[in-house]
């Protein structure tokens, strides 16, 4: 292991909920979230979209605000796809936050993880479109544009990364898989800090309408009184499935020793953190696996269940998995826990690869500013036992934090993260 650890340094993010730290902070603070119920869209549509993307004025906005933008930022990216576009934003954000703007590091000393599988779909399908008729008229560009790689390419060269770097995938657990390698190429000596950047999904309308044949995605309008209801009800009886949402986030890592050199701000500590699998190819969750890999996190921070102030649960409205989570949670903390559990997707929708990202800013940034988020939507728990937190904003001040995230095939993973500030 790192002398002294891995420590978050750099947080950004742009989602339904907002689009920058300071937004979305904001909108934690609030439970004010963008998911639009089935009756405000279409059947093809994200449940919690992207608030009006323009990609040069954000820069342009940035800029005048005094933020600081890469000069590589405009022409490198201004004809890739939105997701690319999304993940340069956040990352330009958390590379800022973190103080490294300024080549406060080699390139060959950094590093980059991008947590994300299968993500062109939707640009497949709009190429597919496009180009059906004519394809001798597709662009040699999109050779680079359909591979998830792109990501990497893309952000590396705006912010000048020359280290390590990767995509790695897990489903829905690809967040907190991204920070695992992160953590590792650091404990490892690797890299002195490394960004992890969770990469936006744009499902397509195959792909949309297979999670509602599974039965994991909230139902398409039908005419019926729920189409009015909130989406999202992460834990609550009513709970109808997931809702996706149009995100990304990025985390800056670093080894403790790297940015007391620096004189860098520490946000939080990553104290633990556990990944395996369940030997599985369904989407059926684990109660087993996802209480071991709780366990092997706690065990890893060297804290034990009581020592948790907050959990951030995978939540994502799905019937059976908030059930199992549920389940899972109470076999790990017992009934008196005193750990608040929340659910973050009941604002940001499930932003699916990135959700883990996602999830890990505002971990840490509830855990910086003292407070836990509403969940404006959680009326009947389905488990009364768990703490969880109700419709108004509650204080916290909580020495650590888990967060979990859970993926189709058996991808179960747990982080935790110590807050420096207590």
């Amino acid at each position: 292991m790192t002398p002294g650890g891995v420590v978050v340094t750099g947080l950004g993010v742009h989602c339904a909920a907002g689009a920058d730290l300071a937004a979305f902070t904001d909108a934690l603070r609030a439970g004010r979230g963008s998911l639009l119920p089935a009756a405000a869209r279409d059947a093809d549509s994200p449940g919690a979209p992207l608030p009006p993307f323009d990609y040069p004025a954000l820069l342009a906005k940035r800029r005048s605000r005094g933020g600081w933008v890469p000069a590589k930022a405009a022409r490198t990216a201004a004809r890739s796809p939105l997701g690319v576009q999304v993940s340069v934003l956040t990352a330009a954000e958390a590379w800022a936050h973190a103080g490294l703007a300024e080549g406060a590091l080699p390139p060959e000393r950094l590093g980059l993880v991008v947590a994300g599988n299968n993500l062109t779909g939707a640009g497949a399908h709009r190429a597919a479109d496009r180009y059906r008729d004519r394809l001798a008229a597709v662009p040699g560009r999109y050779a680079l544009h359909m591979q998830d790689t792109d990501q990497v390419g893309v952000v590396s060269e705006v912010l000048g990364i020359e280290g390590e770097g990767c995509t790695v995938g897990g489903a829905s657990a690809s967040g907190n898989v991204a920070l695992i390698t992160a953590a590792r190429l650091l404990d490892a000596g690797a890299v002195d800090a490394c960004l992890v950047v969770g990469a936006p999904t744009e499902l397509a309308p195959l792909e949309r309408q297979a999670y509602r044949a599974l039965g994991a995605m909230t139902p398409a309008a039908t005419g019926a009184d729920t189409d009015r209801e909130p989406p999202c009800r992460p834990f609550d009886r009513a709970h109808r499935g997931f809702t996706d949402g149009i995100g990304g986030a990025a985390v800056v890592l670093e080894t403790a020793a790297s940015a007391r050199r620096r004189g860098a701000g520490v946000l939080a500590r990553l104290a633990g953190h556990a990944l395996r699998l369940s030997g599985t190819s369904l989407a059926d969750p684990s109660e087993q696996a996802e209480a071991a890999v709780m366990r092997t996190a706690l065990e890893r921070a060297g804290i034990a269940p009581g020592q948790l102030g907050y959990v951030n649960t995978h939540g994502t409205a799905s019937p059976l998995g908030d059930r199992t989570e549920a389940a899972a949670l109470l076999r790990v903390l017992g009934p008196d826990a005193p750990a608040l559990v929340n659910a973050t997707k009941a604002l940001t929708g499930h932003c699916l690869s990135a959700a883990g990202v996602v999830e890990a800013v505002a971990t840490v940034a509830q855990l910086a500013g003292g407070f836990a988020h509403p969940n404006p939507w959680l009326a009947d728990p389905v488990e009364p036992r768990l703490r969880f937190t109700g419709t108004a904003e509650v204080p916290l001040a909580a020495e650590f934090a888990l967060s979990n995230s859970f993926g189709f095939a058996g991808f179960h993973s747990a982080v935790i993260f110590a807050n420096e500030g207590v």
